[in-house]
């Protein structure tokens, strides 16, 4: 990746971090419980990840750890502590979800107890590992069981096998991709690489898949001003054993960013509301902000710890 790619990818990256971290309490739970506040705790687990990765791959200025820092705070004390996480995951111990969102936080250190025993008590039962999910889905459960130190044992799950039930596993005709099948496709490889942390997570004929066809998806979904999508497709550049980027697609990127860092999800107009401009383009900040760590961090070649569940 050329400097100029690195330096705008870095750009998009900070300033979407920056918009989460200025527009963190419009995620904030309402009334103190994840019960009928699905959609918050979505929110602050997603916003976990994309700090989570700003201090583990350690490729941002102080500036960026320090914003990434303060949100994770925010979001684990909403989450008080993981005591709400570990109390839905008790209740409803198929809602793995609950699990993907604790793998963020356990990446940069922050644990539960009672979580940790309860993971690993779900684990050992293989209730984890039966939850009728679409294949990508599974994956996410065997990354997070990884992240978080419970994939050992006769229930670790097989990758193989999960990796070729997915569409991308297959490596199908591409020109059949459609866009709920190129959400599909991203997940499977930041699962499979732990979010670029392993890029040789992927098997080599997907890789190879990938390496050929990325360039033509990035370039449907660019068309089409499905900016969401174009950033996750970013995300698996930077995830490749041989990573893909191009200084065009950052570009046309950071034109359509907000200048307060906000990333638009699609080519639709941006309402005025906050609180609707926070709920319809949350998603897709944190998606620049993912896939400007990731793309600067390969740039620069910078070493990422090889255990994920390292505390930060």
């Amino acid at each position: 990746m050329s400097t100029a790619l690195a330096r705008t990818a870095h750009e998009v990256g900070s300033r979407a971090l920056r918009w989460l971290h200025t527009h963190r309490q419009a995620g904030a739970l309402d009334g103190g419980d994840i019960a009928g506040n699905a959609e918050a705790c979505k929110a602050l687990q997603e916003t976990a990840l994309a700090a989570s990765l700003v201090l583990r791959d350690g490729a941002a200025g102080s500036e960026q750890r320090r914003l990434a820092h303060e949100l994770l705070e925010f979001a684990w004390a909403q989450l008080r502590d993981g005591r709400l996480l570990y109390e839905r995951l008790l209740r409803h111990p198929l809602a793995t979800d609950t699990l993907e969102g604790y793998a963020h936080f356990a990446r940069a250190g922050y644990r539960h107890r009672g979580m940790e025993r309860l993971i690993a008590h779900l684990a050992a039962m293989g209730t984890t590992g039966t939850v009728e999910h679409v294949p990508n889905r599974r994956l996410a459960v065997a990354n997070a069981l990884r992240i978080t130190g419970h994939d050992r044992g006769p229930g670790a799950a097989d990758r193989e096998t999960l990796t070729r039930a997915t569409w991308l596993g297959g490596t199908p005709q591409p020109w059949h991709l459609d866009w709920m099948t190129g959400y599909h496709i991203t997940h499977t490889v930041f699962h499979l690489t732990d979010w670029g942390r392993d890029p040789g997570g992927l098997p080599d004929d997907v890789a190879a898949y990938l390496a050929r066809w990325l360039p033509v998806w990035t370039d449907v979904w660019a068309e089409t001003g499905q900016w969401d999508l174009v950033g996750e497709l970013l995300i698996v550049g930077s995830c490749l054993p041989e990573p893909y980027g191009e200084l065009g697609d950052w570009e046309r990127l950071a034109e359509i960013q907000h200048a307060d860092g906000l990333m638009p999800r699609d080519d639709d107009p941006v309402d005025d509301d906050p609180v609707t401009r926070f709920h319809d383009h949350q998603h897709p900040t944190v998606v620049a902000a993912v896939a400007g760590t990731l793309a600067l961090t390969r740039a620069l070649d910078t070493p990422s710890p090889r255990t994920s569940d390292s505390p930060a």
